[in-house]
């Protein structure tokens, strides 16, 4: 054969190259929909939870984040962070909190898993971390008033309770570079020695105003505003600190949380962001959310993004490829708070939130006058989310999806022992 018939004309080059592409096509999108099957949960059976998955979603915690900014507002937003599912299993307050976590765990939850995506999983210890894992006893040698006992109980077995999932379920990978994500939701009050979680949409607007009175920069919560109280940053953060000064922090001073039923939360949150004006949520969340799940939008629409509805929300939120990344309101308390990284010394919930918050005040050794204020921070002239508006926010969607969404935050559920809800 003469080296000139060796090559190949333009022709059958073409057509290789054509061949080559097209089965490269549907290579990849063989492997996009297997991905999405795997990974997304929308098929029509839900699978079950096991050990292995409880155990991922306490330690696969994304540590990046978006951050969108707005003339107005900044927000802090998590990137997309996998889905969990599991089958409902119900947990009642009403039980003794080792049968109720007993109920959680089910037979087939029965011991940790020791690796992770093939990275060896470490359980975290106080000499690697210097945190301490022991619950260690609340200081209430300044709660003098006898009412607050059945308050303290209660107290105690919620911190009971999360302490005993998190020694069964709770290792984690031990990431040193990771501590100042963790703690970055912390607000810190040094006079009092008190370090809050913020938790958006659990009274966190309140609180804050609280800890500026603590810090002698309010005379009265009452007199704060809202702007003062997200954009004045008057508040310090944890990890605004050197690596010392949070390690001192954190085993010496009383850490507080306070969460809220995930359902109520989530739909509170939604009707704040997206039912009223926002010059944030609506061209950022609203706009890609209305563009990828509303067919036949309206440009108007497409254009400042009002108007979008919850069952779209939903569809956002539980999204694997959301076309805009999560937000601290409605990301979950696992999630901000790293509940099973730190020890709490108080879990406050928002069901209760004004007996707590007293109590806690007290107990910490706030000037007497100081009370939790319990008004709305905004949007005063509307109800208060509850179970009833939650019921009818979720008329709408399928038993699938309320699934998914307990699913989306079943640790929250599990972790803080609310009960599960009626899908």
């Amino acid at each position: 054969m003469q080296p000139s018939e060796m090559v190949m004309n333009p022709k059958q080059v073409f057509l290789s190259l054509l061949i080559f592409g097209v089965a490269g096509l549907l290579l990849f999108m063989y492997l996009q929909v297997w991905i999405e099957e795997q990974h997304t949960g929308w098929g029509p059976a839900l699978r079950t939870v096991t050990t292995e998955k409880i155990q991922e979603h306490i330690t696969n915690q994304n540590t990046k984040f978006h951050m969108p900014e707005d003339q107005k507002e900044k927000r802090e937003n998590l990137l997309n962070s996998e889905r969990p599912t599991r089958d409902l299993t119900k947990i009642s307050l009403s039980q003794a909190e080792d049968q109720a976590l007993s109920k959680v765990t089910g037979s087939s939850i029965s011991k940790l898993v020791e690796k992770h995506q093939g990275t060896k999983i470490l359980s975290m210890k106080s000499s690697e971390m210097n945190w301490p894992l022991d619950i260690r006893p609340l200081n209430k040698s300044l709660v003098k008033d006898n009412k607050w006992k059945k308050t303290d109980e209660t107290q105690e077995k919620r911190r009971s309770f999360l302490q005993e999932f998190c020694r069964k379920y709770g290792a984690v990978s031990h990431r040193q570079s990771h501590l100042f994500h963790v703690v970055s939701r912390i607000y810190v009050e040094d006079k009092h020695k008190i370090l809050y979680c913020e938790v958006p949409k659990a009274g966190c607007s309140n609180w804050k105003r609280v800890l500026m009175v603590l810090n002698g920069l309010a005379s009265s919560a009452y007199n704060i505003s809202h702007d003062a109280v997200h954009y004045g940053k008057h508040l310090k953060k944890l990890d605004s600190f050197d690596l010392k000064e949070i390690y001192t922090r954190l085993n010496t001073y009383t850490k507080a949380v306070f969460v809220r039923d995930p359902m109520e939360r989530l739909v509170s949150a939604f009707r704040d962001k997206f039912e009223h004006p926002n010059s944030y949520y609506h061209p950022v969340f609203g706009k890609a959310i209305i563009k990828k799940y509303r067919p036949n939008a309206c440009e108007e629409t497409l254009n400042n993004g009002s108007g979008v509805k919850f069952k779209e929300f939903i569809h956002y939120l539980l999204d694997a490829h959301r076309p805009v990344g999560m937000d601290i309101h409605w990301e979950k308390v696992s999630k901000l708070c790293y509940p099973c990284l730190i020890n709490y010394d108080f879990v406050g919930k928002f069901e209760t939130l004004e007996e707590d918050a007293n109590y806690f005040l007290q107990m910490i050794g706030a000037p007497k006058e100081l009370k939790f204020p319990n008004f709305k921070d905004r949007h005063s002239s509307d109800e208060r989310t509850n179970a009833q508006v939650v019921k009818h926010y979720l008329k709408d969607l399928s038993r699938t999806e309320k699934q998914l969404i307990y699913d989306f935050y079943y640790l929250d559920y599990l972790m803080f022992n609310y009960t599960t809800p009626f899908l």
